[in-house]
C-alpha cells in the first residue's frame, strides 16, 4: 500500500514557482544593500554557493545561498528581479488551493521570526516533523496521519560537524523568541540554568526544542556562544545535519525559505534512533517508522540512489551505528512489509 499520495502536476508547479520566488526575495533582502560577489565552496565533494562581502569592521562574511543546483544558479541570475510580498502571498494561496500543505499559523510565526533574526543563515536547521511536512511539498506528495506535531525542533551542528553553512554569524535566538510575545519561557535545568526547551505554560504541548550533536561534555545542555541559546546535545543527529537542503514553508502570514536535512538522511536517521527509543517513547517510535516508511517509499520509486548513498555513509560509521539502524529496518519491515527495505539496502 503506498505511503503517500501524488500531488497534481499543477500543485507541484505552483510549489516550484513559490520556492523560486521566495528564494529570490530572501536573497534580495539579504544582499540588496551589500557590496560583494557570489562565491562557491566544495564540502565533502558537494559544491555550495555563497554571497561574500566585507562588513563594517573589515571582516569577510558569507551568506549561505544554497547547493550549486540549476535552481540556485537561476536564483543568482534573478537576484535583481525578486518579487514583492503581495506576489509571494498570491503564489502561496495558489499552492495551498491546489493541495500543497501550509504550516499552522503559530508554528510558521516562530520559524519566520528566527529566519528574520538570522538563525538559518547562521547554520540553523529545522528538524523534526515540520521538516517532514516540508518534504511533502518538496517531493510533490501528500502524507498520511504521521505529519502532525505541537513541537517545533531546531538544530545547529556546532563545531563538531563539517557542513556547508557558515557558522561565524551571531544571532540572539533568546531575544528573537522573547520578541514573539507568545508566552514562551525557557525550561530550567537541574542547576537552575535555562534549558534547551521553551514552553508556554498555558499551552504545554506547544514547545520549541534546540538540539546539537553530542560533544565531550556528554548530555549536559550547552549554551551556543554565537546563537545565545541553550542547546541539548543529541547522539547521532550530526548524520542528518551533514547534508542540508532548502525548502519553502508558507501559510497565511507569508513564506519562509529554511534549511532542512536531506530527506534521504532524515529517513535513515529515523530508523537509527528507533533503537534508542523504548517504553514511554513507543508512540514517538511509531511516528518515526511512519515517516521513514513514507520517505523511503518515495525514494525507492523515484531516486533510490540518493538513499543508497546516504546508507553507505551510515554503515561506514561503525558497528554501533549499523546495529541500531538494523533494528530500525527490522521494525520497518514489520510496519510496512511491502517496502522490502532490508533487501533493498543490504543487497551487494
Amino acid at each position: 500500500m503506498p505511503q503517500f499520495t501524488e500531488l497534481s502536476l499543477s500543485a507541484q508547479t505552483a510549489y516550484a514557482r513559490l520556492f523560486d520566488a521566495a528564494s529570490a526575495a530572501e536573497l534580495s533582502r539579504s544582499v540588496a544593500n551589500l557590496a560583494g560577489s557570489f562565491a562557491q565552496k566544495t564540502v565533502k565533494g558537494r559544491v555550495y554557493r555563497y554571497f561574500q562581502y566585507t562588513d563594517l569592521a573589515g571582516k569577510s562574511r558569507q551568506i549561505y545561498v544554497g547547493p550549486d543546483t540549476p535552481e540556485v544558479r537561476r536564483l543568482v541570475e534573478l537576484r535583481a528581479k525578486a518579487p514583492g510580498a503581495d506576489a509571494l502571498r498570491a503564489l502561496a494561496r495558489s499552492a495551498m488551493a491546489l493541495g500543497c500543505q501550509p504550516l499552522v499559523a503559530r508554528h510558521f510565526r516562530v520559524i519566520r521570526r528566527l529566519l528574520d533574526h538570522g538563525f538559518f543563515k547562521a547554520g540553523g536547521v529545522l528538524v523534526g516533523t515540520h521538516a517532514f511536512l516540508a518534504y511533502g511539498n518538496l517531493l510533490g506528495v501528500g502524507w498520511g496521519d504521521a505529519s502532525r506535531t505541537q513541537a517545533v525542533d531546531f538544530a545547529h551542528a556546532g563545531k563538531s560537524v563539517s557542513i556547508a553553512l557558515p557558522g561565524n554569524i551571531e544571532v540572539d535566538v533568546h531575544r528573537a523568541i522573547e520578541s514573539l510575545e507568545m508566552g514562551f519561557l525557557p525550561v530550567s535545568g537541574l542547576a537552575g540554568k535555562a534549558g534547551a526547551t521553551y514552553l508556554n505554560p498555558k499551552e504545554p504541548d506547544f514547545r520549541l526544542d534546540f538540539l546539537t550533536p553530542r560533544h565531550r561534555g556528554g548530555d549536559a545542555p550547552i549554551e551556543h556562544p554565537r546563537l545565545h541559546v541553550t542547546m541539548q546535545p543529541l547522539r547521532f543527529i550530526e548524520y542528518s545535519l551533514e547534508n542540508v537542503v532548502q525548502v519553502a514553508l508558507f501559510g497565511a502570514e507569508g513564506t519562509a525559505v529554511v534549511n532542512v536535512p536531506h530527506p534521504a538522511r532524515y529517513a535513515l536517521h529515523k530508523l537509527l534512533i528507533y533503537g534508542e527509543r523504548s517504553g514511554s517513547f513507543t508512540q514517538k517510535s511509531n511516528k518515526d517508522l511512519a515517516q521513514a516508511a513514507a520517505l523511503l517509499d518515495w525514494f525507492k520509486i523515484y531516486r533510490p540512489w540518493e538513499v543508497e548513498e546516504a546508507w553507505q555513509d551510515m554503515v561506514n560509521r561503525g558497528k554501533g551505528w549499523v546495529g541500531r539502524v538494523e533494528r530500525g529496518i527490522q521494525a520497518l519491515d514489520r510496519w510496512a512489509p511491502g517496502l522490502g527495505v532490508a533487501d533493498w539496502l543490504k543487497r551487494p
